[in-house]
């Protein structure tokens, strides 16, 4: 019995060498052999060109088009809206009066104003010759002390009294003063029931994006009326990965395409990046500057923003689809002159791009498998498919 167990142990022992066996035949005949199989059967391969151009690294982001600059119409006293000179998507000028309250109290305000620096300045005028007549007194007094005839408490009693009306004269004016500042707060306060849309820069002319509130409203001091906005030039913002951050500067160029437009481009440049990343996100801020002469770009449309990142020039340019890996290392098979057979050259890769990229290395002249280089090795024999035609990169 146990002699036929170790029969039957090694005739299966010599089936599965013999399976084995055949195995390994198939592999070394379908390409998985040294060298020299590979270059008694040559392998059927697609080849292309190697060039020397150029080549931009460009990356789409996605963005919304913002105002380049807005703000908020306000009154800066609370009453009741008697007119609003301006409406949704009007254009307004620099200064032009937008909004105008009610205004009989500022009115009366100023009138009050202006009796109380009259009465201060007829006080003053009053004072002033009062002032005089106290002047004369005292000379009289000296003239008539240096006679003998006026006592030394008779001029203590007119210097006082000058004294006096001095003093008295400077209140007055201290009062003109006032009364004069008080009339310039009522003339500014009556301004103020006029709302002016006014700003420091840019355009003459911008336009109300929203108007908030209509006539006849009662309003508090700072309570939004209407917002205007720049529509020229425009503000894109998109936001950028840390894969991308540090190839954006400010003045790079980009171009833009929005759906509202089809087959429009829009020039634009970047002119902020923000210093921080967002913390939810790990994004960037980006703001582009947009030329809108003709005011058809407007703020929340969705537009697509193509930057260039890199670009290199007079490289070597392959198909992508050329690079291959052997023992970790990048790589190209690089077909003869003849077309025989094909050397593996290791490449550093630069830019990829629309199908192409850029490698360095040496011997990276002719033409470069493209199709079946997975069954290549270093010296393999090869057969070009469609022999005399090769693609472009």
């Amino acid at each position: 019995m146990k002699n036929k167990n170790w029969l039957l142990l090694f005739l299966m022992l010599l089936i599965v060498t013999g399976v084995g066996w055949k195995v390994y035949q198939r592999l070394q005949e379908t390409g998985g052999g040294t060298k020299q199989k590979s270059a008694s059967r040559p392998i059927p391969v697609e080849v292309a060109d190697i060039r020397v151009g150029d080549i931009e690294l460009r990356r789409t982001f996605s963005g919304t088009l913002q105002a380049f600059t807005e703000f908020v119409v306000a009154p800066k006293l609370s009453g009741r809206i008697e007119q609003i000179d301006a409406d949704l998507a009007d254009i307004v000028t620099r200064g032009q009066v937008v909004a105008r309250l009610d205004n009989d109290e500022y009115v009366q305000a100023v009138r009050q104003a202006e009796a109380d620096l009259a009465v201060a300045r007829a006080n003053l005028a009053e004072a002033q010759s009062l002032l005089k007549i106290a002047d004369r007194e005292l000379e009289r007094v000296d003239q008539l002390r240096r006679k003998g005839v006026s006592s030394e408490s008779q001029r203590d009693t007119a210097m006082a009294d000058q004294l006096a009306k001095a003093a008295h004269v400077e209140v007055t004016r201290a009062q003109v003063v006032r009364a004069q500042a008080e009339l310039e707060t009522a003339r500014i306060r009556l301004g103020y029931t006029q709302v002016n849309a006014d700003w420091g820069s840019g355009s003459e002319q911008r336009v109300v994006a929203e108007r908030y509130v209509d006539e006849g409203e009662t309003v508090s001091a700072n309570a939004q009326l209407l917002r205007i906005v720049e529509l020229d030039p425009m503000k894109a913002v998109f936001f950028v990965t840390e894969r991308d951050y540090a190839r954006l500067q400010p003045g790079q160029n980009a171009v833009l395409t929005t759906d509202a437009y089809p087959g429009e481009i829009f020039e634009a440049g970047i002119v902020r990046i923000s210093p921080v990343f967002r913390e939810n996100t790990r994004q960037a801020r980006v703001e582009l500057k947009v030329e809108n002469r003709d005011l058809r770009l407007k703020p929340g449309l969705f537009v697509r923003i193509d930057v260039v990142l890199e670009r290199a020039g007079s490289v070597t340019l392959v198909p992508e689809q050329a690079l291959a890996k052997r023992d970790g290392q990048d790589g190209l098979f690089v077909v003869d002159p003849d077309g025989r057979q094909v050397h593996w050259r290791p490449v550093d890769i630069g830019i990829r791009h629309a199908q192409r990229v850029a490698v360095s290395g040496e011997g990276l002249t002719g033409r470069v498998v493209i199709l079946g280089q997975q069954l290549l090795a270093d010296g393999s024999s090869v057969t070009l498919s469609g022999e005399g035609e090769t693609r472009q990169p």
